[in-house]
């Protein structure tokens, strides 16, 4: 069976082809990139290099869900668009189910997780069980056996789950680096990580999974498959805490600072940030394509503020010859006098050092009384001013260093 196979859920992206107990072509990369745009290319290019005409092709196995949900449509969307051109079925793989084929014949316990913010993640739990090989051979098969199906669900409970099943594990997944810390700390049970080449989504273990699916019968066709995202959407949750919230008779204006934690920036964030600095700059604001080109700058740090899950800030600087340009600082209207901008701006000085940057440079709004403020808080000093520079209201431009 020739199956082509297409993974877009988390940060990695990823297409294959198997034919048979043959792997004829693998593509994936994770990258400062959208799946939207890299997605079609690789596949294309795949295509070319293995003299592939997809009409020959059997099924499409794509990762269902859950993930990124920007990812998911993407996928779901390709897949289907060609399923109905090419009069293929799909095969909806668990995403979940897909991340632990990865480690296919390992006995110990498995546990992917993928993060889902709000500390949750995607996840589940499972083990390879040997099959009992027929008359003398010496050959072995295993079963994946699903302990605990794919689920959305806090850090603290899946780590009681396992420390209640009491066996070792192996970890996998986006998630673990962003939990790494607690899950030291909290799990019982001797863990280890998968290495690098099987720790995250995997086109291969997408359609050798799809393969067995496709053998039970598990397909279904174009009009029928719809992605599982597990949860709302970020959207969907604000719509429906904004709705509880009227219920309840609670004031609108009432804030609640919440956890601010501050990261590098994705490919997955680069609509939210877009859309932050559109709000907060108008026509000033830095749009989607040149923000996703700067943050895939060797010299440039891009970093962002999430509060439960929601983009609330975004800062970045480029190196220029020892000198960093200060290029885009934003905070959500509904988080100022939270330190979200100090926190922010102060881990992009620490992380610009590591670029081998020495001195810092900005440039900013004279009527900016509150970044103004923050800048000066930070050791920024005032060292001249653009007279007329910004448009929109007019105003000068105030140029400031924090030197080394």
């Amino acid at each position: 069976m020739k199956i082509l196979a297409i993974d877009t859920s988390g940060l990695v992206g990823a297409v294959a082809i198997a034919d048979g107990d043959m792997l004829l072509a693998q593509f994936s990369i994770q990258y400062k990139t959208t799946h939207s745009e890299i997605l079609m290319p690789m596949l294309d290019d795949m295509c070319r290099k293995v003299h592939l005409d997809l009409s020959s092709i059997d099924a499409i196995a794509v990762a269902k869900g859950p993930g990124s949900f920007t990812g998911l449509r993407i996928g779901a969307a390709t897949a289907k668009g060609l399923a109905l051109a090419l009069d293929k079925p799909i095969i909806p793989v668990p995403t979940v189910d897909g991340i632990a084929y990865n480690l296919y014949g390992n006995e110990k316990v498995i546990c992917p997780m993928m993060d889902a913010r709000r500390n949750q993640v995607y996840t589940g739990l499972y083990t390879f069980v040997p099959k009992m090989p027929e008359g003398k051979s010496m050959e072995r098969t295993f079963d994946m056996q699903i302990i605990h199906g794919q689920y959305a669900v806090s850090l603290d409970d899946i780590i009681n789950e396992i420390n209640t099943l009491g066996k070792a594990v192996i970890l996998l997944g986006d998630g673990v680096p962003v939990y790494h810390d607690l899950l030291e700390k909290n799990l019982k049970v001797p863990y280890s990580i998968a290495p690098l080449h099987q720790n995250r989504q995997s086109a291969s273990a997408l359609a050798a999974l799809g393969a067995k699916m496709a053998e039970e019968g598990i397909l279904v066709s174009a009009d029928e498959f719809a992605p599982d995202y597990l949860r709302l959407s970020q959207a969907e949750r604000e719509a429906k805490e904004g709705a509880d919230h009227k219920k309840d008779n609670r004031k609108s204006d009432i804030k609640t600072p919440g956890i601010i934690r501050v990261r590098q920036m994705t490919a997955e964030d680069i609509d939210d940030a877009a859309a932050l600095e559109k709000l907060n700059l108008g026509k000033e604001a830095w749009n989607r394509k040149q923000l996703l080109d700067a943050m895939t700058r060797d010299d440039t740090i891009y970093l962002v503020a999430e509060k439960a899950g929601r983009i609330v800030g975004l800062c970045g600087v480029q190196n220029v010859s020892g000198d960093g340009e200060v290029t885009n600082v934003s905070v959500a209207g509904d988080c100022r006098k939270e330190g979200v901008g100090y926190k922010m701006v102060k881990q992009l000085l620490e992380r610009g050092r590591g670029l081998g940057i020495e001195n810092y440079t900005l440039e900013v709004r004279k009527a900016n009384a509150a970044a103004i403020r923050l800048y000066e808080k930070l050791g920024f000093v005032s060292e001249g001013v653009r007279p007329g520079f910004y448009d929109e209201p007019k105003d000068d431009a105030v140029i400031y260093w924090k030197r080394n």
